[in-house]
């Protein structure tokens, strides 16, 4: 007699008795195939899953209960349920409300095509996903492993979003802020290290004054509080010889990417724009250094990505589509494309422009001064990576001004509360500060 045929999706990125329970429920009723959720699938409603997919299927293929393990490429089953047309689907009744009631019902419907049986079982008590991620979390994470996110980001999600911090307090911010909708839960994907945010938190001008080391500080301040890849910030990237040592470093904390500009001289903020003297570097000389810097590196995880100011200086659309060729040839991970105007009209003509010659390569915007286009345009666009590049510093600095002045115009502290926390919740704020 042939064995019924029974279907479980699942993400499996941290095993727990629940997901036990369900198969070992399943395989009462025949032989077991698993549809094993891609990381694309699972980024495209909640984070990226902390194991690959290639890891989380060695997993479940050795359990005994299962008979055999195939990719669901989506949180929708019906492709598979459509191709294997199993008798039955089990699933745990936790999925009767929320996001995933619509396709329990898209299960249901199509099961009915053959008669087919969704069975599910109870919910197991004293579990908690949310709890096993945060342990996670407390637990941190390696340089290797963080270095290697973005790249894993970059080939599961469409459009990868990143906020700008500048120490460990905003870090946590980026780190467990979440949002939920019909769509699924929104978080942060990463932070970026900016070196404009770097410095004015240091009290320090914005145009490289701030040493390696001390940046370096910075770094190690938000790696402690964040578990997410970071994108840093180095400024024009300096001589070739001694960006081949940045390289080498950030590579060595577990950084992610790291962006140059195609300026040289003393930096000055690329909003001014024409405002103050600034000079772009030869694009011969440019590509020396991203050739320098990729020579530099050692694991292939890591990338350099190369920042355009050819449509901030008003050099013109030809001319930064010939540098950001230029770029990708000598070896450039990325292009991070950017402009002062705020209508963001030559940064859309540049993503169209750009989709005929990037080759696959990630495209980066930093939408500072036209931050009406919505994180759908720019996915439209071709965009691959949104950085928020300031904002936190830059609503920082104004919520302390108003309480200073507070106190100053009210001798006393009473009128400021309203723009305080309390100090039980600051003193919550921190993991460890109640019961260390």
């Amino acid at each position: 007699m042939n064995q019924k045929i029974v279907y479980v999706g699942i993400s499996a990125d941290i095993m727990h008795p629940g997901h036990i329970n369900i198969l070992k429920e399943a395989s009462k009723y025949g032989q077991v195939i698993v549809g094993l959720l891609t990381d694309k699938a699972i980024a495209s409603y909640k984070r990226l899953p902390f194991l690959t997919f290639d890891q989380r299927k060695k997993v479940i293929e050795n359990m005994k209960q299962v008979y055999k393990v195939v990719p669901q490429e989506t949180l929708d089953y019906r492709p598979n349920l459509e191709k294997i047309k199993p008798d039955i689907v089990v699933h745990g009744d936790d999925w009767k409300k929320g996001v995933q009631s619509k396709i329990r019902q898209q299960v249901i419907d199509t099961l009915s095509a053959w008669k087919g049986e969704l069975i599910e079982v109870p919910y197991t008590p004293g579990i908690s996903s949310t709890q096993l991620i945060n342990a996670h979390k407390d637990l941190g994470t390696t340089p290797d492993r963080r270095r290697s996110q973005l790249r894993r980001l970059l080939n599961s999600k469409p459009l990868i979003r990143i906020l700008e911090t500048h120490n460990g307090l905003s870090s946590l911010i980026a780190e467990d802020i979440e949002i939920e909708d019909e769509h699924g839960t929104h978080s942060f994907d990463g932070v970026w290290s900016s070196s404009l945010t770097d410095s004015t938190a240091k009290g320090m001008p914005d145009i490289e004054a701030v040493d390696p080391s001390s940046r370096a500080n910075s770094v190690d301040q938000i790696f402690n509080v964040t578990t997410k890849p970071m994108i840093y910030d180095s400024d024009t990237g300096g001589k070739p010889e001694h960006f081949s040592y940045t390289v080498k470093n950030l590579e060595r904390l577990g950084v992610s990417a790291v962006v140059i500009e195609d300026k040289i001289g003393l930096k000055k903020n690329s909003l001014f724009g024409t405002e103050v003297p600034q000079q772009q570097d030869s694009i011969d000389d440019f590509c020396n250094k991203i050739r320098v810097g990729k020579n530099a590196q050692v694991s292939e995880d890591f990338m350099i990505i190369s920042r355009c100011e050819s449509l901030i200086l008003d050099q013109g659309m030809d001319d930064a589509l010939k540098r950001c060729r230029a770029y990708l040839e000598a070896g450039s991970d990325g292009i991070m494309i950017h402009s002062r105007k705020s209508d963001g009209k030559e940064i859309l003509e540049f993503c169209d422009h750009y989709k005929k010659f990037g080759a696959g390569k990630p495209l980066v915007v930093v939408p500072s001064s036209f931050d009406k286009i919505t994180e759908k345009e720019f996915e439209e666009a071709g965009v691959n990576i949104v950085i928020y590049a300031n904002h936190m510093l830059r609503a920082a600095y104004p919520a302390m001004y108003k309480t200073a002045k507070s106190i100053l115009e009210n001798k006393r502290a009473f009128e400021a509360r309203e723009f305080c926390m309390s100090i039980k919740e600051i003193l919550e704020i921190i993991p460890g500060t109640k019961n260390a």
